[in-house]
């Protein structure tokens, strides 16, 4: 089998693409490199351009007939930056969204994951959510993967593509073989920024310590990157039993989440289990866009797909802490 992965140079694509080799589908890497890394297209069938280029996609196609299915992870994530910057997000991950979808159209594209994110839920007072839960977009990046499944929807009632929508919860860790991981020197996330403090012997800002949680933190679903890869390849497995088709739904969604909450200060707490010592923390102000967080419930991607998370937080933070250490050698010191 062969599968289409629209920003496949990224920190979850290019696990994806690893896992898929794994398992013996070929991935077809397709990104534009804004933020995605030209290392982890090595030794991998690359095409360097823009999810929005026609002549692009459909030469993708044309040396490719045999693509099975696309997975579409190309989006800009960070959800401070888009309450700076809404129009650019919604840009890329909205408008430049629809064009890949015409072009996949045209090119006969029937099954098509889309990497949608949890934090469109709105959550209740346990912060548990399921697939069933409302929708309530709290910031301009959640908000485009919430119109964007509402378009995915539309189309696939329109015409033969079917969807699955993958809503992810917190992604942790890095590749375990140490193909690649988070590339941002600067990371926006609190794993990341751990470790960043870690190694730079500075504090930790939890931001946010008013939360209406049990200990005043920020709560989230952390869920190792490795097991996020492997549930997409179980989606491409099991694409055609979970969407018949010529069924009658055409649109699903699954979360990917642990099933565990985990506040910021518990997180802390794990870090300093295995690094072995204390990490400084400073307790600052919620940063633009932050929310209280939620955390997946629920067995639809046990049913569906057959899966369930394997690694732990714990061995998330070992395998950031790995890349930390071997991130230069594998892209380089900028």
């Amino acid at each position: 089998m062969k599968v289409l992965i629209a920003g496949g140079a990224g920190f979850i694509g290019s696990t994806i693409a690893s896992a898929c080799i794994d398992a013996g589908i070929e991935p077809i890497l397709l990104d534009n490199l804004v933020t995605g890394r030209r290392e982890f297209t090595t030794g991998r069938v690359f095409y360097e351009g823009d999810i929005a280029d026609g002549e692009l996609v459909d030469r993708v196609f044309s040396e490719h007939p045999d693509i099975a299915a696309v997975i579409q992870c190309a989006a800009l994530i960070v959800v401070a930056e888009s309450v700076e910057e809404p129009l650019r997000y919604y840009t890329e991950n909205v408008a430049k969204g629809i064009r890949f979808l015409g072009h996949l159209s045209r090119n006969g594209c029937e099954r098509l994951l889309f990497s949608s994110s949890a934090s469109i839920y709105r959550t209740d007072e346990e912060f548990a959510v399921t697939e069933d839960s409302p929708v309530d977009p709290l910031s301009p990046y959640a908000r485009t993967k919430a119109v964007f499944e509402t378009v995915l929807g539309d189309v696939s009632a329109a015409d033969g593509l079917r969807v699955v929508s993958l809503r992810y919860f917190n992604p942790i860790g890095a590749d375990p073989a140490m193909r690649s991981g988070l590339a941002l020197r600067q990371p926006t996330h609190a794993l990341g920024k751990m470790v960043e403090a870690w190694h730079s012997g500075t504090e930790f800002r939890i931001t946010g310590v008013d939360w209406p949680t049990r200990d005043g933190t920020g709560i989230r679903d952390y869920v190792h990157v490795w097991d996020l890869a492997q549930a997409h390849v179980r989606a491409l497995q099991r694409f055609d039993s979970v969407l018949p088709e010529g069924g009658s739904e055409g649109f699903k969604v699954i979360n990917l989440g642990t099933g565990t909450g985990t506040t910021v200060r518990e997180l802390v707490r794990a870090f300093e289990r295995v690094v072995g010592s204390s990490l400084p923390v400073r307790e600052t102000a919620p940063r633009p866009g932050d929310n209280a967080g939620a955390f997946s419930h629920g067995e639809r991607a046990a049913d569906m797909l057959g899966w369930r998370p394997e690694l732990s937080i714990e061995d998330g933070i070992r395998d950031s802490l790995t890349w930390h250490r071997k991130r230069d050698s594998v892209i380089g010191p900028h």
